[in-house]
């Protein structure tokens, strides 16, 4: 089955807490995503492959490593801008390639309405940005648009901030393969396909717009 990580470092934890306060600003909370984006993005990064070379210090030559796979990032648009800042500082030469999908509010049903993705992947592995894990279907939309692109599901990391445990069994059945990281996971998925306790909307948190 897939790979399901939960961070327990404290500072994400302390993070996450803050980010479910009603009292938390916008301001606020766009900087506890961003916290919380690094620390799953280093933590999704420990197995990666590294590739040595061999220069020159001040002092000595020394062998040096650099990451090997190319990395590519793919917020599912709009709240997974909100993780993207932090990503692209571990990998600052990663192409960006935005999905836009929006959850239809009587069926709960992802839409796409946007793609960037190019014709043909240039890049070895995809980091997939999205806040929340609800119900699963808009991750599991996104994922099926990957492999379509040619990625397998293997060259996939899919980092949240949270998720239902509803929703990460539904994107687990769908993508076996799939390795996820997420910061916490909330038992409870309210009949209208919010995450409870949750932290409410997170793309109406993080641009500080009321919920239409």
């Amino acid at each position: 089955m897939s790979s399901v990580n939960v961070l327990t470092h404290p500072i994400a934890n302390a993070q996450l807490s803050t980010l479910r306060k009603t009292t938390t600003t916008a301001k606020e909370f766009r900087e506890g995503v961003h916290t919380i984006s690094l620390i799953l993005a280093l933590e999704a990064s420990r197995s990666l492959e590294e590739e040595t070379f061999t220069d020159q210090s001040p002092v000595a030559s020394f062998t040096g490593t650099v990451v090997k796979p190319r990395i590519g990032l793919t917020p599912i648009l709009r709240a997974g801008l909100g993780m993207t800042d932090a990503v692209l500082s571990l990998f600052p030469e990663a192409p960006i390639y935005h999905l836009g999908l929006f959850r239809e509010k009587s069926t709960l049903q992802p839409v796409e309405y946007y793609s960037k993705l190019p014709s043909s992947p240039p890049i070895d592995m995809v980091f997939l940005l999205d806040p929340l894990i609800a119900t699963g279907g808009t991750a599991c939309a996104a994922l099926s648009m990957i492999q379509d692109w040619g990625m397998s599901i293997k060259q996939v990391k899919l980092l949240c901030v949270l998720a239902s445990q509803e929703g990460l069994n539904h994107v687990r059945a769908e993508f076996p393969e799939l390795e996820i990281w997420v910061a916490g996971v909330d038992q409870t998925l309210t009949q209208n396909g919010l995450i409870s306790p949750g932290l409410g909307d997170a793309g109406d948190r993080l641009f500080n717009t009321q919920k239409s």
